[in-house]
């Protein structure tokens, strides 16, 4: 791997602007839509490998950007299509890659990098892509980068973020959205209190601040494992981040950073949807590689509804929702979600899922996302008993749960896509489901994962005439 280090010295002062709409700037192709379908209910049975953090791969290729060679990423979802349009972004700013499928491996060389303006059309389709402001602006100082895209799950501004670069000496200025640096020469260390620990705005942040002249604090920052990750990343390429896993970061500057090599942490949301497919399709699988602190509350509330979760070595975990007894009726739970380590916002939807089998009622409290509640009128359709106010659900499960029958559904985003899937593989009959293209966002091959577990699931893709 190359270990030459090349400085790119500012020539003006850093600067960044945030263009307010986001003209087209060449023709996209749209995207077959496909459809899944689903026959249930089925039982699910065997091993499965869960692949690297699509929220920590996000974050790490943004800090490709900082260093001026190259850096290996191992265990990377490949498949994934916010991946693909990280890559795209990287790509239209001159970045080198090298993707190796087989050994889910990205290389990435920022030699030739000297763009500061990524494509809008691939900014659009990612909330992850507006990372690359902080090490854009911290190697090169200058970032003109749009707003973010995304699943429409609630309230997401940037203005975290803004404020943030504001006190390492960034100047935002009216109009245009154009901001610098308040010394002319570039960012420096400061201190900054977050409103709400974000973890987007956290890592922007820290990758800013890691090429700040000084020393910068950062306090009531967000502990998510993806945070670790990107500190560890960061400090293997040079940097000196301390406090990773905390609320209060700090950082102290350095002039330049060198490519690194690094394994991306397994994926914890995807871990957890598996966990949740196996209890509610009252089944026994097992997962690896795991971390199981970073899925702590979900294996409690798992354990409080009857499941038996059974840890085999430092990586891998068994869970079983088989009934011990013929009549045996899951029990559910009440969850709110919030911040690490709280219970994760990204399961709450595939929750919800499984909280309609079970018996009783419960109460789904969503604190995070303000409009993360769309796949309750599809999980509706299917039979499931819940009523919503606001950001709050109260899932009827009644004495054995809801009976839940195959329908034809649509996902609206990522993880309420999911939990379409993981109702469908309990409902009689056959489920359809269109939308699909957000699932694909986040689970790599989530239809050969469940098949090869088992499930009676297809992907259709229709075909399409010649022009």
């Amino acid at each position: 791997m190359a270990t030459g280090l090349h400085l790119a010295k500012p020539l003006k002062p850093y600067t960044v602007s945030l263009s307010l709409s986001l003209p087209q700037t060449h023709k996209v192709q749209t995207p077959i839509p496909q459809t899944l379908t689903i026959t249930g209910p089925t039982t699910l049975s065997g091993h499965l490998t869960i692949s690297g953090s699509k929220n920590s791969t996000l974050s790490l290729l943004a800090a490709t950007l900082l260093s001026s060679n190259t850096s290996l990423l191992h265990n990377v979802p490949t498949n994934l299509t916010d991946t693909n349009a990280m890559l795209s972004i990287l790509r239209s700013l001159g970045a080198k890659i090298e993707v190796d499928v087989g050994n889910a491996q990205i290389l990435v060389n920022t030699d030739s990098v000297r763009s500061v303006e990524p494509c809008l059309e691939e900014l659009k389709k990612i909330r992850g892509g507006f990372f690359v402001i902080g090490p854009l602006l911290a190697r090169f100082g200058e970032a003109v980068v749009g707003l973010p895209g995304g699943c429409d799950i609630g309230e997401r501004p940037v203005d975290l973020y803004i404020r943030g670069l504001r006190a390492l000496g960034a100047v935002v200025e009216d109009g245009k959205m154009r901001a610098h640096a308040a010394n002319g020469r570039g960012l420096v260390g400061g201190t900054f209190h977050l409103d709400y620990p974000s973890v987007g705005a956290t890592e922007t942040l820290m990758m800013a601040a890691c090429m700040a002249d000084g020393v910068t604090v950062l306090s009531n920052v967000a502990k998510e494992p993806e945070v670790i990750d990107l500190a560890c990343f960061l400090n293997d390429s040079g940097a000196c981040v301390y406090g990773a896993g905390t609320d209060k970061l700090l950082i102290k500057g350095k002039c330049h950073l060198r490519g690194s090599e690094y394994v991306v942490s397994p994926d914890r949301i995807e871990a957890g949807t598996f966990m949740l497919a196996a209890a509610i399709t009252r089944s026994c699988i097992s997962i690896s590689p795991i971390i199981p602190s970073h899925l702590a509350c979900l294996i409690n509330k798992l354990k409080i509804a009857g499941c038996r979760i059974t840890q085999f070595n430092h990586d891998t975990l068994e869970v079983s929702a088989m009934p011990a007894n013929v009549g045996d009726h899951m029990r559910g739970f009440d969850i709110k979600t919030g911040p690490f380590p709280g219970f994760p916002t990204d399961l709450q939807p595939p929750t919800m899922a499984l909280l309609t089998t079970c018996r009783g009622s419960y109460i789904v409290e969503e604190s995070v996302f303000d409009k993360r509640m769309g796949h309750v009128r599809e999980l509706q359709k299917l039979g499931a008993e819940i009523q919503v106010c606001g950001s709050t659900a109260l899932v009827f499960g009644g004495e054995k749960g809801s009976a839940l029958y195959g329908s034809r559904l649509v996902a609206a985003d990522l993880r309420g896509g999911v939990s379409l899937v993981l109702a469908g593989l309990a409902a009689e009959g056959t489920t359809e489901i269109n939308g699909i293209a957000h699932i694909d966002r986040g689970y790599q091959n989530l239809d050969t994962k469940l098949q090869l577990l088992g499930a009676d699931i297809k992907r259709l893709i229709p075909v399409t005439s010649p022009v």
